[in-house]
């Protein structure tokens, strides 16, 4: 089948490599064009512009960064022009953006003439390079039963979970508990760590408790040795999903407190220029290092 992919980042150019080693061939765009040099000597056919992949394609791929970046892309293609370039073709939404706007692109995609799927995954670069995402898809029953063979090509599990705007509501309470889960486990490895308590004895405890969870163990030397450089999942995305989070949760109705102060932990995360390094950078927030001369607390 030929398959474009929509942006090439940290996780579209393994999704990428993972489609063609299942057979299909790929065509790549992205706003980066030094990214797509790896893909391009893999095998994959390079497009100068998004409108020049869709015409070659049956089934588009969307990574990128947020909601207004899949909108510029759609309007690039010319999604406006008649007949739309996008008639006949399907959209394959992966990139985490709010329900709203899933919404909305599912509207704009089928005025076109064209098919709409949003299926955000759960998992990062391993995941994506071995086929073994999770992916969650808000789509016609019709839609998903077509397209399930491709979206298995990139995850071994699968939930198709009802209509457009399902799975962006998922994957946002997926996102949220990144981010709350790693914040608290920070707290608590600083306070352990601040006393003078034996880190590995922590763990332990933890461990054997209902109270652990993976990403503590994925997170933990990165705390311990504060290098955050080379991440699967930057701070400045995890600071987009926890804004996209309490905007959801206020609109439904809940209090949206807890996510707040975390989003406001990231926030201050971004701005201490971590922007770029993996999300648990905010254990040095939680848990500042003492500067020069400066004796612990």
């Amino acid at each position: 089948m030929k398959i474009g992919v929509l942006g090439t980042g940290l996780m579209g150019a393994p999704m990428a490599l993972r489609l063609m080693s299942s057979g299909h061939k790929v065509w790549v765009y992205n706003r980066t064009p030094a990214r797509l040099k790896p893909l391009e000597l893999a095998g994959a056919t390079v497009c100068r512009t998004p409108l020049d992949l869709v015409q070659s394609v049956e089934a588009i791929v969307v990574m990128v960064t947020n909601g207004a970046a899949v909108r510029s892309l759609f309007t690039e293609m010319g999604a406006g022009d008649r007949p739309s370039p996008l008639s006949d073709r399907t959209i394959i939404q992966m990139s985490t953006i709010a329900p709203d706007e899933s919404q909305t692109l599912s509207q704009i995609i089928t005025q076109a003439g064209g098919t709409y799927l949003e299926a955000p995954v759960l998992g990062s670069i391993p995941e994506a390079k071995n086929g073994k995402l999770i992916v969650m898809v808000g789509a016609s029953a019709e839609d998903y039963e077509r397209w399930q063979p491709l979206l298995n090509c990139l995850g071994d599990t699968l939930y198709h979970l009802g209509p457009v705007g399902s799975a962006a509501t998922l994957k946002l309470a997926m996102n949220q508990l990144i981010g709350s889960l790693t914040t608290a486990f920070a707290q608590s490895l600083g306070l352990v760590q601040a006393a003078g308590l034996n880190a590995d004895t922590f763990m332990a405890v933890v461990r054997q408790s209902a109270l652990y969870a993976p990403t503590f163990d994925k997170k933990l030397h990165r705390m311990q040795t504060r290098q955050f450089t080379d991440p699967n999942f930057p701070a400045k995305h995890l600071l987009k999903d926890m804004e996209l989070f309490v905007a959801a949760a206020e609109s439904a109705g809940l209090a949206a407190f807890p996510a707040e102060s975390v989003r406001q932990l990231v926030e201050q995360t971004v701005a201490a220029g971590f922007a770029d390094d993996d999300y648990a950078a905010l254990f040095n927030i939680v848990s500042p290092q003492p500067q020069p001369g400066q004796p612990p607390d």
